[in-house]
């Protein structure tokens, strides 16, 4: 699909009603949580709910399913914000730079934005040699890098995936 496409229908508006927000809120805390349970709780019976869940899979307002994890459990207890700014701002060169992000493992978010950087990336690394090393290797190895400022995360205050309250 385009990408002009892609971006039109990702900022296109799903009308949900309460029953849908209702599942949602419910998938959101756990998303392997049964349909028949969904359905008892909001009140509906089990083939509604799946064509509601269905329909909202198919427009986009549900992404994916995931599993989160602990960072910590996992080696990757050292969190980084990089900004990033690119040394040129056209359309190819950050395409260069958007592919080569998707590259790479140790970037687990990345988002354009506006002010003095372009990018703001979330890294996960093993400890802070790992860190230098993807930051030596492979991130300052990418075409059009400008500047790079990296900012250690000391601690965690909020984090949650939760839209639909």
């Amino acid at each position: 699909m385009p990408k002009s496409t892609q971006k039109a229908e990702s900022t296109m508006q799903v009308s949900l009603d309460a029953k849908d927000l209702a599942i949602l809120k419910l998938l959101q805390s756990n998303a392997r949580i049964p349909v028949k349970e969904i359905a008892e709780r909001i009140h509906l019976s089990t083939t509604p709910v799946h064509e509601r869940i269905k329909r909202m899979e198919e427009s986009g307002v549900i992404k994916q399913y995931a599993t989160l994890l602990d960072h910590n459990k996992v080696k990757k207890g050292l969190m980084v914000i990089c900004y990033v700014s690119l040394k040129q701002h056209d359309k190819t060169a950050g395409g260069k730079f958007i592919n080569r992000i998707h590259e790479l493992n140790e970037v687990i978010e990345c988002y354009n934005i506006s002010g003095e950087f372009d990018f703001m990336l979330k890294v996960v690394a093993e400890s802070m040699d790992a860190y230098y090393d993807f930051h030596v290797n492979k991130l300052s190895q990418a075409e059009n890098i400008g500047h790079v400022q990296s900012v250690f995360v000391m601690g965690v205050i909020k984090q949650t995936h939760i839209l639909v309250h």
